[in-house]
């Protein structure tokens, strides 16, 4: 099987996106350890887990995308500030910093007239118009800044599990959703209707 029919597999992309989340989530849930040390061996798998996802990646397709590169290099530097410090302050922190990064460089983006998302999505929603790349960039970069400021009111008016559900249950059905939504508008600007499908960049 060729890299190119690799890539379009839908179950090793989900494994490579979503992978380490689902590890995360089950040992935080599962694991019968103390309320540290289950922040730490979860923060822990997590971290190797990512690390595994982005070998895959090269491995599997040739590449390492750019958003892999920039998530994966946050939780390998956050996770490992909070299994030094004994802080899980840390890691609640690095979905913010991923969120507005992605937000920045999507306004960024939109500003010098280079839709960034295009380069993430472009072989996904075929024949989008420029006007619609625009509004889709816009519509993104607008997302990810709400959501990096409701995961900082999320971790800092919660606890643990609450802030691990909250990404469970919150974060990840608001980007899939949000994502939906954006397919009316999309179909407007050109979107080829029959490859149209629900395609987010990665939930931190």
């Amino acid at each position: 099987m060729s890299a190119s029919e690799k890539e379009a597999s839908p179950v090793l992309k989900a494994g490579i996106e979503y992978g380490p989340l689902i590890l995360f989530f089950l040992v935080n849930f599962l694991a019968p350890l103390g309320p540290l040390t289950r922040v730490l061996v979860a923060t822990g798998v997590f971290m190797a887990a990512t690390v595994v996802s982005m070998v895959v990646s090269k491995v599997k397709l040739g590449r390492i995308s750019p958003m892999l590169w920039l998530s994966g290099a946050l939780v390998v530097v956050f996770g490992g500030l909070t299994l030094y410090f004994h802080d899980e302050r840390f890691i609640k922190m690095k979905p913010t910093i991923v969120y507005a990064m992605f937000s920045a460089m999507l306004f960024f983006g939109l500003v010098t007239g280079r839709p960034l998302i295009q380069m993430v999505l472009g072989s996904v929603y075929s024949g989008l118009t420029p006007e619609g790349w625009r509004k889709l960039t816009r519509n993104w970069a607008l997302f990810f800044a709400f959501m990096a400021v409701l995961n900082e009111a999320v971790w800092r008016n919660s606890t643990w599990d609450f802030w691990v559900g909250f990404k469970l249950w919150g974060a990840m059905p608001l980007t899939i959703g949000f994502a939906i939504a954006n397919i009316p508008m999309l179909l407007k600007h050109g979107l080829n209707a029959e490859a149209a499908k629900v395609d987010e960049p990665p939930v931190e």
